[in-house]
Protein backbone atom coordinates (compact mmCIF):
# COMPACT_ATOMS: atom_id res chain seq x y z
CA UNK A 1 0.00 0.00 0.00
CA UNK A 2 3.03 2.59 0.46
CA UNK A 3 4.19 1.46 -2.59
CA UNK A 4 1.04 2.66 -4.28
CA UNK A 5 1.06 5.68 -2.17
CA UNK A 6 4.49 6.36 -3.07
CA UNK A 7 4.13 6.07 -6.84
CA UNK A 8 1.07 7.98 -6.63
CA UNK A 9 2.54 10.68 -4.87
CA UNK A 10 5.29 10.55 -7.74
CA UNK A 11 2.91 11.33 -10.15
CA UNK A 12 0.89 13.89 -8.78
CA UNK A 13 4.57 15.97 -8.12
CA UNK A 14 5.11 15.12 -12.06
CA UNK A 15 1.65 16.74 -13.13
CA UNK A 16 2.42 19.68 -11.15
CA UNK A 17 5.71 20.25 -12.49
CA UNK A 18 4.20 20.13 -16.23
CA UNK A 19 0.69 21.30 -15.19
CA UNK A 20 1.26 23.79 -18.43
CA UNK A 21 0.88 21.27 -20.68
CA UNK A 22 -2.71 20.40 -20.36
CA UNK A 23 -2.78 23.72 -22.94
CA UNK A 24 -2.38 21.74 -26.50
CA UNK A 25 -1.18 24.87 -28.08
CA UNK A 26 1.61 25.32 -25.05
CA UNK A 27 2.41 21.63 -25.85
CA UNK A 28 2.91 22.20 -29.94
CA UNK A 29 5.28 25.18 -28.65
CA UNK A 30 7.00 23.34 -26.61
CA UNK A 31 7.93 20.30 -29.03
CA UNK A 32 8.45 22.89 -31.79
CA UNK A 33 10.44 25.39 -30.22
CA UNK A 34 12.79 22.53 -28.28
CA UNK A 35 14.24 21.18 -31.93
CA UNK A 36 14.71 24.24 -32.82
CA UNK A 37 16.32 25.31 -29.87
CA UNK A 38 19.13 22.58 -30.26
CA UNK A 39 20.04 23.74 -33.39
CA UNK A 40 20.37 27.43 -32.19
CA UNK A 41 22.74 26.22 -29.86
CA UNK A 42 24.77 23.96 -32.26
CA UNK A 43 25.20 27.23 -34.47
CA UNK A 44 25.59 29.73 -31.06
CA UNK A 45 29.39 27.50 -30.32
CA UNK A 46 30.04 26.57 -33.83
CA UNK A 47 30.26 30.10 -34.51
CA UNK A 48 32.14 31.13 -31.98
CA UNK A 49 34.45 28.73 -32.59
CA UNK A 50 34.62 29.20 -35.94
CA UNK A 51 35.61 32.73 -35.64
CA UNK A 52 38.07 32.11 -32.67
CA UNK A 53 39.69 29.08 -35.53
CA UNK A 54 39.95 31.98 -38.12
CA UNK A 55 41.15 34.61 -35.75
CA UNK A 56 42.08 33.77 -32.88
CA UNK A 57 41.05 36.56 -31.32
CA UNK A 58 39.06 37.74 -28.13
CA UNK A 59 38.47 41.12 -29.86
CA UNK A 60 36.59 39.62 -32.81
CA UNK A 61 34.66 36.98 -30.98
CA UNK A 62 33.24 40.56 -28.50
CA UNK A 63 32.43 41.86 -32.00
CA UNK A 64 30.40 38.87 -32.87
CA UNK A 65 28.50 38.57 -29.74
CA UNK A 66 28.24 42.60 -30.24
CA UNK A 67 26.48 42.07 -33.65
CA UNK A 68 24.58 39.37 -32.95
CA UNK A 69 22.69 41.39 -29.75
CA UNK A 70 23.01 44.92 -30.57
CA UNK A 71 20.11 45.15 -33.21
CA UNK A 72 17.84 44.09 -29.47
CA UNK A 73 18.63 47.42 -28.34
CA UNK A 74 16.96 49.78 -31.34
CA UNK A 75 13.96 47.32 -32.72
CA UNK A 76 12.60 45.31 -29.98
CA UNK A 77 10.71 48.04 -28.89
CA UNK A 78 8.98 48.79 -32.08
CA UNK A 79 8.21 44.77 -31.96
CA UNK A 80 6.97 45.13 -29.16
CA UNK A 81 4.22 47.58 -29.91
CA UNK A 82 3.60 45.10 -32.95
CA UNK A 83 3.05 42.67 -30.82
CA UNK A 84 0.08 44.92 -29.10
CA UNK A 85 -1.20 45.44 -32.35
CA UNK A 86 -1.03 41.97 -34.99
CA UNK A 87 -1.40 38.62 -34.45
CA UNK A 88 1.21 37.51 -32.58
CA UNK A 89 1.46 33.97 -34.12
CA UNK A 90 1.72 35.24 -37.74
CA UNK A 91 4.90 37.50 -36.81
CA UNK A 92 6.61 34.54 -35.12
CA UNK A 93 6.32 32.70 -38.26
CA UNK A 94 7.71 35.01 -40.81
CA UNK A 95 10.57 35.62 -38.27
CA UNK A 96 11.13 31.81 -37.73
CA UNK A 97 11.33 31.44 -41.53
CA UNK A 98 13.80 34.59 -41.74
CA UNK A 99 15.88 32.85 -39.37
CA UNK A 100 15.85 29.48 -40.95
CA UNK A 101 17.02 31.61 -44.35
CA UNK A 102 19.78 32.84 -42.32
CA UNK A 103 21.28 29.23 -41.21
CA UNK A 104 20.87 28.40 -44.38
CA UNK A 105 23.20 31.00 -45.91
CA UNK A 106 25.68 30.38 -43.08
CA UNK A 107 26.20 26.86 -44.06
CA UNK A 108 26.41 27.51 -47.73
CA UNK A 109 29.40 29.96 -47.37
CA UNK A 110 31.11 28.00 -44.47
CA UNK A 111 30.37 24.35 -46.58
CA UNK A 112 31.29 26.05 -50.13
CA UNK A 113 35.01 27.12 -48.25
CA UNK A 114 34.48 30.72 -48.62
CA UNK A 115 33.74 31.81 -45.75
CA UNK A 116 35.36 35.29 -43.85
CA UNK A 117 35.21 36.88 -40.44
CA UNK A 118 32.96 40.24 -42.13
CA UNK A 119 30.54 37.41 -43.75
CA UNK A 120 29.79 36.10 -40.48
CA UNK A 121 29.77 39.24 -38.75
CA UNK A 122 27.62 40.33 -41.25
CA UNK A 123 25.02 37.22 -41.10
CA UNK A 124 25.49 37.76 -37.06
CA UNK A 125 24.14 41.14 -37.43
CA UNK A 126 20.88 39.82 -40.05
CA UNK A 127 20.31 37.41 -37.06
CA UNK A 128 19.74 39.88 -34.23
CA UNK A 129 17.33 41.62 -36.13
CA UNK A 130 15.80 38.59 -36.67
CA UNK A 131 15.66 38.12 -32.84
CA UNK A 132 15.32 41.49 -32.26
CA UNK A 133 11.85 41.08 -33.69
CA UNK A 134 11.32 37.29 -32.36
CA UNK A 135 11.77 37.67 -28.62
CA UNK A 136 9.37 40.45 -27.45
CA UNK A 137 6.56 38.83 -30.09
CA UNK A 138 6.96 35.10 -28.17
CA UNK A 139 7.55 36.69 -24.59
CA UNK A 140 4.01 38.19 -24.87
CA UNK A 141 2.80 35.24 -27.23
CA UNK A 142 2.96 32.39 -23.96
CA UNK A 143 0.08 33.85 -22.35
CA UNK A 144 -2.42 33.51 -25.51
CA UNK A 145 -0.81 29.82 -25.07
CA UNK A 146 -1.65 28.89 -22.15
CA UNK A 147 -6.15 28.62 -21.02
CA UNK A 148 -5.17 28.41 -17.15
CA UNK A 149 -4.06 31.83 -15.98
CA UNK A 150 -2.69 30.37 -12.77
CA UNK A 151 0.07 27.90 -14.91
CA UNK A 152 1.39 31.10 -16.56
CA UNK A 153 4.59 30.84 -14.23
CA UNK A 154 4.96 26.78 -14.43
CA UNK A 155 4.89 27.61 -18.09
CA UNK A 156 7.64 30.43 -18.11
CA UNK A 157 9.49 27.89 -15.98
CA UNK A 158 9.02 25.07 -18.41
CA UNK A 159 10.34 27.07 -21.41
CA UNK A 160 13.23 28.24 -19.69
CA UNK A 161 13.58 24.75 -19.03
CA UNK A 162 13.86 23.64 -22.44
CA UNK A 163 16.26 26.46 -23.49
CA UNK A 164 18.47 25.22 -21.04
CA UNK A 165 17.89 21.65 -22.45
CA UNK A 166 18.64 22.34 -25.77
CA UNK A 167 21.97 24.03 -23.84
CA UNK A 168 22.90 21.08 -22.30
CA UNK A 169 22.75 19.07 -25.36
CA UNK A 170 23.35 21.37 -28.56
CA UNK A 171 26.83 22.60 -27.32
CA UNK A 172 27.67 18.75 -26.60
CA UNK A 173 26.71 17.73 -29.73
CA UNK A 174 28.56 20.73 -31.93
CA UNK A 175 31.56 20.40 -30.02
CA UNK A 176 31.66 16.58 -31.35
CA UNK A 177 30.86 17.58 -34.70
CA UNK A 178 32.81 20.39 -35.25
CA UNK A 179 35.98 18.36 -33.70
CA UNK A 180 35.13 15.52 -36.12
CA UNK A 181 33.56 16.89 -39.23
CA UNK A 182 33.64 20.80 -39.33
CA UNK A 183 31.30 23.38 -38.26
CA UNK A 184 29.32 23.54 -41.60
CA UNK A 185 26.88 20.60 -40.30
CA UNK A 186 25.77 22.18 -37.20
CA UNK A 187 25.11 25.75 -39.53
CA UNK A 188 22.78 22.86 -41.61
CA UNK A 189 21.15 21.14 -38.79
CA UNK A 190 20.08 24.29 -37.45
CA UNK A 191 18.80 25.31 -40.70
CA UNK A 192 16.60 21.72 -40.59
CA UNK A 193 15.49 22.52 -36.77
CA UNK A 194 13.71 25.64 -37.59
CA UNK A 195 11.44 23.55 -39.67
CA UNK A 196 9.44 22.26 -36.52
CA UNK A 197 8.83 25.40 -34.71
CA UNK A 198 7.26 26.53 -37.95
CA UNK A 199 5.04 23.41 -37.99
CA UNK A 200 3.94 23.97 -34.31
CA UNK A 201 2.98 27.43 -35.00
CA UNK A 202 1.38 26.56 -37.89
CA UNK A 203 -0.58 23.90 -36.31
CA UNK A 204 -1.66 25.83 -33.31
CA UNK A 205 -5.98 27.34 -32.98
CA UNK A 206 -5.83 30.39 -31.12
CA UNK A 207 -8.95 32.42 -30.51
CA UNK A 208 -9.25 35.84 -32.38
CA UNK A 209 -7.70 38.52 -29.92
CA UNK A 210 -9.94 41.07 -28.95
CA UNK A 211 -9.96 44.45 -31.32
CA UNK A 212 -8.74 47.46 -29.11
CA UNK A 213 -10.79 49.79 -27.52
CA UNK A 214 -9.53 52.88 -28.55
CA UNK A 215 -8.22 53.51 -32.01
CA UNK A 216 -4.62 53.01 -32.84
CA UNK A 217 -2.15 56.13 -31.93
CA UNK A 218 1.03 56.40 -33.72
CA UNK A 219 3.70 54.11 -32.80
CA UNK A 220 6.05 56.08 -31.44
CA UNK A 221 3.17 57.59 -29.33
CA UNK A 222 2.56 54.22 -27.54
CA UNK A 223 6.11 52.98 -27.10
CA UNK A 224 6.53 56.32 -25.31
CA UNK A 225 3.40 55.30 -23.11
CA UNK A 226 5.09 51.87 -22.22
CA UNK A 227 7.99 53.44 -21.25
CA UNK A 228 6.77 55.78 -19.44
CA UNK A 229 4.27 52.64 -17.54
CA UNK A 230 7.57 50.76 -16.66
CA UNK A 231 9.51 53.71 -15.52
CA UNK A 232 7.06 54.71 -13.57
CA UNK A 233 6.18 51.17 -11.63
CA UNK A 234 9.15 51.12 -9.21
CA UNK A 235 8.94 46.59 -9.05
CA UNK A 236 9.11 46.85 -13.34
CA UNK A 237 11.69 49.37 -13.24
CA UNK A 238 14.00 47.41 -10.27
CA UNK A 239 13.81 44.40 -12.36
CA UNK A 240 14.78 45.70 -15.66
CA UNK A 241 17.49 47.51 -14.09
CA UNK A 242 18.82 44.54 -12.52
CA UNK A 243 18.48 42.31 -15.34
CA UNK A 244 20.64 45.24 -18.01
CA UNK A 245 23.18 45.12 -14.70
CA UNK A 246 23.81 41.68 -14.93
CA UNK A 247 23.44 41.34 -18.86
CA UNK A 248 26.05 43.97 -19.01
CA UNK A 249 28.80 43.11 -16.47
CA UNK A 250 28.20 38.69 -15.96
CA UNK A 251 26.79 37.40 -18.73
CA UNK A 252 29.55 38.27 -21.35
CA UNK A 253 31.50 35.12 -19.61
CA UNK A 254 30.16 33.16 -22.59
CA UNK A 255 31.86 35.26 -25.01
CA UNK A 256 35.50 34.50 -23.01
CA UNK A 257 34.79 30.98 -22.80
CA UNK A 258 36.87 29.91 -25.50
CA UNK A 259 39.62 31.90 -25.09
CA UNK A 260 39.51 29.57 -21.32
CA UNK A 261 39.12 27.00 -22.84
CA UNK A 262 41.99 27.03 -25.35
CA UNK A 263 44.70 29.26 -23.80
CA UNK A 264 44.25 28.40 -19.14
CA UNK A 265 42.75 24.83 -19.90
CA UNK A 266 44.74 23.95 -22.83
CA UNK A 267 41.26 22.34 -24.59
CA UNK A 268 39.71 22.95 -27.62
CA UNK A 269 36.42 22.75 -29.56
CA UNK A 270 35.57 19.89 -27.23
CA UNK A 271 36.27 21.54 -24.44
CA UNK A 272 34.44 24.71 -25.62
CA UNK A 273 31.62 22.87 -25.80
CA UNK A 274 31.63 20.93 -22.28
CA UNK A 275 31.90 23.96 -20.50
CA UNK A 276 28.75 25.71 -22.00
CA UNK A 277 27.05 22.59 -21.68
CA UNK A 278 28.27 22.50 -17.93
CA UNK A 279 26.57 25.95 -17.77
CA UNK A 280 23.20 24.73 -19.37
CA UNK A 281 23.05 22.12 -16.59
CA UNK A 282 23.29 24.47 -14.09
CA UNK A 283 20.31 26.41 -15.63
CA UNK A 284 18.23 23.64 -16.05
CA UNK A 285 18.50 22.79 -12.63
CA UNK A 286 17.69 26.42 -12.05
CA UNK A 287 14.46 26.34 -14.34
CA UNK A 288 13.18 22.67 -12.83
CA UNK A 289 13.45 24.10 -9.31
CA UNK A 290 11.37 27.13 -10.38
CA UNK A 291 8.74 24.81 -12.17
CA UNK A 292 8.32 22.92 -9.03
CA UNK A 293 7.21 26.16 -7.09
CA UNK A 294 3.85 26.78 -6.71
CA UNK A 295 3.22 30.44 -6.59
CA UNK A 296 5.79 33.25 -7.49
CA UNK A 297 5.39 34.24 -3.69
CA UNK A 298 8.90 34.80 -2.11
CA UNK A 299 10.79 35.31 -5.92
CA UNK A 300 12.08 38.41 -4.70
CA UNK A 301 14.43 36.62 -2.50
CA UNK A 302 15.04 34.48 -5.16
CA UNK A 303 16.25 36.68 -7.44
CA UNK A 304 18.97 38.14 -4.90
CA UNK A 305 20.25 34.85 -4.05
CA UNK A 306 20.09 33.71 -7.48
CA UNK A 307 22.52 37.36 -8.39
CA UNK A 308 24.87 35.90 -6.27
CA UNK A 309 25.42 32.63 -6.63
CA UNK A 310 25.67 33.90 -10.44
CA UNK A 311 28.60 36.33 -8.96
CA UNK A 312 29.75 33.68 -6.91
CA UNK A 313 29.99 30.81 -9.80
CA UNK A 314 31.96 34.01 -12.65
CA UNK A 315 34.41 34.88 -9.77
CA UNK A 316 35.25 31.00 -9.53
CA UNK A 317 35.30 30.19 -13.04
CA UNK A 318 38.05 33.62 -13.52
CA UNK A 319 40.25 31.92 -11.31
CA UNK A 320 40.16 27.70 -12.31
CA UNK A 321 43.20 26.37 -13.94
CA UNK A 322 41.13 22.86 -13.29
CA UNK A 323 38.72 21.70 -15.81
CA UNK A 324 36.43 19.79 -13.76
CA UNK A 325 36.40 23.06 -11.64
CA UNK A 326 35.79 25.06 -14.34
CA UNK A 327 32.52 23.10 -15.13
CA UNK A 328 31.22 23.14 -11.73
CA UNK A 329 31.56 27.08 -11.80
CA UNK A 330 29.95 27.30 -14.80
CA UNK A 331 27.00 25.38 -13.52
CA UNK A 332 26.91 27.21 -10.61
CA UNK A 333 26.67 30.61 -12.97
CA UNK A 334 24.04 29.09 -15.17
CA UNK A 335 22.20 28.28 -12.35
CA UNK A 336 21.96 31.68 -10.99
CA UNK A 337 21.86 33.33 -14.09
CA UNK A 338 19.02 31.60 -15.76
CA UNK A 339 17.00 31.83 -11.86
CA UNK A 340 17.69 35.53 -12.28
CA UNK A 341 16.19 35.62 -16.03
CA UNK A 342 13.44 33.25 -15.31
CA UNK A 343 12.70 34.95 -11.85
CA UNK A 344 11.65 38.47 -13.17
CA UNK A 345 9.83 37.45 -16.31
CA UNK A 346 7.37 35.32 -14.21
CA UNK A 347 6.86 38.18 -11.83
CA UNK A 348 6.73 40.43 -14.86
CA UNK A 349 4.32 38.29 -16.67
CA UNK A 350 2.33 38.21 -13.77
CA UNK A 351 2.03 42.02 -12.81
CA UNK A 352 1.63 44.46 -15.99
CA UNK A 353 -1.35 45.42 -17.55
CA UNK A 354 -2.19 42.86 -20.71
CA UNK A 355 -2.51 45.98 -23.37
CA UNK A 356 1.29 46.98 -22.53
CA UNK A 357 2.70 42.84 -22.89
CA UNK A 358 4.28 43.40 -26.09
CA UNK A 359 5.98 46.72 -25.14
CA UNK A 360 6.73 45.74 -21.52
CA UNK A 361 8.78 42.47 -22.52
CA UNK A 362 10.34 44.50 -25.08
CA UNK A 363 12.04 46.41 -22.62
CA UNK A 364 12.51 43.01 -20.96
CA UNK A 365 14.27 41.62 -24.32
CA UNK A 366 16.41 45.41 -24.18
CA UNK A 367 17.66 44.85 -20.61
CA UNK A 368 18.49 40.81 -21.02
CA UNK A 369 19.86 40.99 -24.61
CA UNK A 370 19.70 44.66 -25.64
CA UNK A 371 22.51 45.77 -23.70
CA UNK A 372 24.50 42.29 -23.76
CA UNK A 373 26.18 43.37 -26.67
CA UNK A 374 27.94 46.68 -24.83
CA UNK A 375 29.12 43.49 -22.56
CA UNK A 376 30.38 41.24 -25.34
CA UNK A 377 32.46 44.44 -26.73
CA UNK A 378 33.55 45.56 -23.46
CA UNK A 379 34.89 42.28 -22.05
CA UNK A 380 36.31 41.21 -25.48
CA UNK A 381 38.55 44.75 -25.33
CA UNK A 382 38.74 44.39 -21.61
CA UNK A 383 40.32 41.29 -21.94
CA UNK A 384 43.09 42.46 -24.72
CA UNK A 385 43.78 45.02 -21.61
CA UNK A 386 43.46 43.51 -18.30
CA UNK A 387 43.43 40.02 -19.27
CA UNK A 388 40.09 37.59 -18.90
CA UNK A 389 40.29 36.43 -15.33
CA UNK A 390 40.19 40.03 -14.03
CA UNK A 391 37.34 40.74 -16.73
CA UNK A 392 35.34 38.40 -15.23
CA UNK A 393 36.17 39.32 -11.69
CA UNK A 394 35.02 42.51 -12.00
CA UNK A 395 31.82 41.49 -13.76
CA UNK A 396 31.40 39.44 -10.75
CA UNK A 397 31.84 42.58 -8.24
CA UNK A 398 29.31 44.06 -10.31
CA UNK A 399 26.67 41.34 -10.03
CA UNK A 400 27.04 41.45 -6.43
CA UNK A 401 26.71 45.30 -6.10
CA UNK A 402 23.28 44.59 -8.11
CA UNK A 403 22.21 42.10 -5.71
CA UNK A 404 23.03 44.48 -2.50
CA UNK A 405 20.65 47.20 -4.53
CA UNK A 406 17.62 45.05 -5.25
CA UNK A 407 17.90 43.91 -1.73
CA UNK A 408 17.66 47.13 -0.19
CA UNK A 409 14.67 47.86 -2.60
CA UNK A 410 12.91 44.61 -1.98
CA UNK A 411 10.12 45.64 0.75
CA UNK A 412 9.16 48.74 -0.98
CA UNK A 413 9.01 46.46 -4.42
CA UNK A 414 6.80 44.11 -2.23
CA UNK A 415 4.53 46.75 -0.62
CA UNK A 416 3.68 47.74 -4.44
CA UNK A 417 3.12 44.65 -6.18
CA UNK A 418 1.34 43.06 -3.26
CA UNK A 419 -2.09 44.94 -3.82
CA UNK A 420 -2.09 43.66 -7.90
CA UNK A 421 -2.49 39.98 -7.00
CA UNK A 422 -4.81 40.47 -4.74
CA UNK A 423 -6.80 42.61 -7.39
CA UNK A 424 -6.25 39.78 -10.10
CA UNK A 425 -6.10 36.90 -7.37
CA UNK A 426 -4.26 34.48 -9.53
CA UNK A 427 -4.24 32.40 -6.73
CA UNK A 428 -5.01 32.85 -3.32
CA UNK A 429 -1.66 32.33 -1.64
CA UNK A 430 -0.22 34.86 -4.14
CA UNK A 431 -1.77 37.18 -2.51
CA UNK A 432 1.48 38.34 -0.73
CA UNK A 433 3.41 38.84 -4.09
CA UNK A 434 6.96 38.83 -3.95
CA UNK A 435 7.15 38.43 0.34
CA UNK A 436 9.43 35.83 1.20
CA UNK A 437 7.73 32.33 2.53
CA UNK A 438 7.15 32.94 6.07
CA UNK A 439 5.41 36.53 5.68
CA UNK A 440 2.15 37.23 5.91
CA UNK A 441 1.61 41.33 5.58
CA UNK A 442 -1.87 42.37 6.37
CA UNK A 443 -3.96 43.60 3.40
CA UNK A 444 -3.33 46.71 1.65
CA UNK A 445 -6.07 49.06 -0.88
CA UNK A 446 -5.06 49.12 -4.31
CA UNK A 447 -3.37 51.62 -5.36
Amino acid sequence: MDAIEEKATQGSTLRHLVRALRSRNYRLFLAGQGVSLVGTWMQHVAMSWLVYRLTGSAMLLGIVGFTSQIPTLFISPMAGVLADRWDRRRLLLVTQTLAMLQAVFLAVVVLTGVVQVWQIILLSLILGIVNACDIPIRQSFVVEMVEERENLGNAIALNSSMVNTARLVGPAIAGLLVASVGEGICFVLNALSYLAVILALAAMRIPPAAKPSQARRPILHELQEGFLYAYRFGPIRSILLLLALVSLMGMPYSVLAPVFAKEILHGGAHTFGFLMTGAGSGALVGTLYLASRRSVRGLGLVIVRATILFAVGIAIFALSRNFLLSLAALALAGFGGMTIVASCNTVLQTILDEDKRGRVMSFFTMAFIGVAPFGSLGAGAMAGIIGPRDTLLLGGLGCLAGAAIFARNLPKIREKVRPIYLRMGIIQEVATGLETATEQPPLVKDR
